[in-house]
């Protein structure tokens, strides 16, 4: 069990990484689904996700911050949930196949959420 707990909070710790990485090295497709009610520009929205992605990684791979790590990590899936409806609604007029993938987004976040918060209860264990 300990070592599903490890590989669990491995494999979130390095999605987060690499998603967090992907905000600075290809930033263009998440400026895109920044809701433009927000205030500032898109890029900086980009990148402040960025830097809570990959400080949400860090959190949930280390055992002592797992716990915490975890739950920022589910309050950052939610946070993130209106840019997906931002690109669902962006992409109503495109092709079907990138319509799919945009509308595949919004119900993702639920079990991203509930993964976080499966790291975050077995931190506890």
């Amino acid at each position: 069990m300990v070592a599903d707990k490890q590989t669990s909070a491995a494999v979130l710790a390095a999605f987060l990484g690499g998603m967090g990485v992907l905000h600075f090295v290809k930033p263009e497709p998440f400026d895109a689904i920044v809701p433009s009610r927000l205030p500032g520009s898109a890029r900086l929205w980009t990148h402040l996700s960025g830097i809570a992605e990959l400080g949400c990684a860090a959190a949930v791979a280390v055992p002592r911050t797992r716990a915490t790590g975890g739950l920022l990590t589910a309050v950052l899936f939610a946070a993130v949930f209106p840019a997906n409806v931002k690109m669902a609604y962006d992409y109503r007029d495109r092709p079907a196949p990138q319509r799919l993938v945009a509308l595949a987004r919004l119900p993702l976040q639920v079990p991203l959420v509930l993964w976080a918060l499966r790291v975050r209860r077995r931190a506890h264990q």
